[in-house]
């Protein structure tokens, strides 16, 4: 259903935003409606560092946790998230990170349904607004972080 697309430039490097998206531990404190996160398990796969995560989401008088499966591919500076478990009908997302000329490319998309209609009806009302502000949130933090 609601999906969202958008690539950024800022002016950190591709490593410094990957490593930021993904210490998915700290995202509470800093990601708007984030309440919680809780990294279950973390293997390594190949290449690749798997991680079993829980976040808990709270906006208005919902309040949901849901579990995913992050996938970090440090080489190639991507992060590739798969839903397990929670109130979705579905979600993707991934995140990839390019060095460019004064900084880097962050390309973000996420797609995804809600089981419940009425929480799916007022997503549906601010997600453009919600999106747009999950990414000035990740943008705020690496100003925090590497000033």
């Amino acid at each position: 259903m609601p999906t969202h697309n958008e690539t950024r430039i800022l002016r950190y490097s591709a490593q410094q935003m990957y490593d930021l998206v993904a210490d998915v531990g700290s995202y509470p404190e800093f990601l708007p409606w984030c309440a919680a996160a809780r990294i279950k398990s973390v293997t390594v796969d190949g290449d690749s560092t798997v991680m079993a995560a829980d976040l808990v989401v709270s906006f208005k008088v919902f309040r949901e946790r849901f579990s995913s499966k992050v996938v970090l591919h440090s080489e190639n500076l991507f992060i590739d998230t798969e839903y397990l478990d929670g109130p979705f009908k579905y979600m993707k997302s991934n995140w990839k990170f390019e060095d460019v000329p004064g900084g880097c490319a962050v390309s973000f998309f996420v797609d995804f349904q809600f089981k419940n209609v009425i929480l799916q009806k007022v997503i549906g009302l601010v997600f453009n607004e919600a999106m747009q502000r999950i990414v000035r949130a990740f943008e705020t933090r690496a100003n925090s972080l590497y000033p």
